[in-house]
């Protein structure tokens, strides 16, 4: 590994801590969707609704502050907060919930940018370093220009790597994040047309 840094030129050490932040961001984020899962109930939900639809406004909070859900804690902030705005109070919370699924995703995003670009600065830097070795020894050693160039090379194959390695995890994590916000919309819709048929 150290030798393939070092063939690769001055640029590879960048896209070794890039690819090590990406490995990091992708951990963390599966042990997040390992542990929200784990948490997810909803039964809590469902329980919340058909207390809330019966009227009974204060046994569906009581019960959605005893639930780790995430749909069902924002649930009970909304409704414990709508004398105010009951879509704005929901909208807060959906957003802070949202925000637990999106982060680490504009890291991953910068990265599949980012690394391509650091390959190819690295590839051009190498090749401008051959062609400086081949005019400084005037055709003597082809075998300087080659070498050099598969060198360069290295660190575009390093950049598309990490690209297409972050790509994946980051669809599947966006996927998780529209997922979560499709689950928080309806299940708000669905209290709104509660309270509204309720007159509350």
């Amino acid at each position: 590994m150290i030798q393939l840094m070092t063939k690769g030129g001055p640029v590879m050490w960048p896209l070794l801590v890039v690819s090590i932040l990406t490995v990091t961001v992708v951990l963390e984020r599966l042990w997040f969707l390992i542990r929200e899962a784990r948490f997810r109930k909803p039964g809590d939900v469902e329980k919340f609704l058909s207390l809330l639809e019966k009227g009974r406004a204060a046994e569906a909070l009581e019960a959605g502050k005893q639930s780790t859900d995430y749909v069902a804690r924002a649930l009970t902030y909304a409704l414990g907060h709508k004398e105010e705005s009951l879509a704005n109070a929901f909208l807060q919370a959906s957003n802070r919930e949202l925000g637990r699924f999106n982060r680490g995703l504009p890291i991953l995003d910068t990265v599949i940018t980012l690394a391509p670009l650091l390959g190819l600065l690295g590839t051009v830097t190498g090749l401008i370093h051959s062609f400086g070795i081949l005019g400084d020894q005037e055709l003597q050693a082809p075998t300087a220009l080659t070498g050099g160039i598969a060198q360069a090379l290295i660190a575009t194959a390093f950049g598309l790597v990490i690209a297409v390695t972050a790509l994946i995890p980051f669809n599947f994590l966006n996927a998780r994040l529209e997922q979560a916000r499709q689950e928080l919309e309806d299940t708000g819709t669905q209290v709104e047309l509660i309270l509204r048929k309720d007159g509350a």
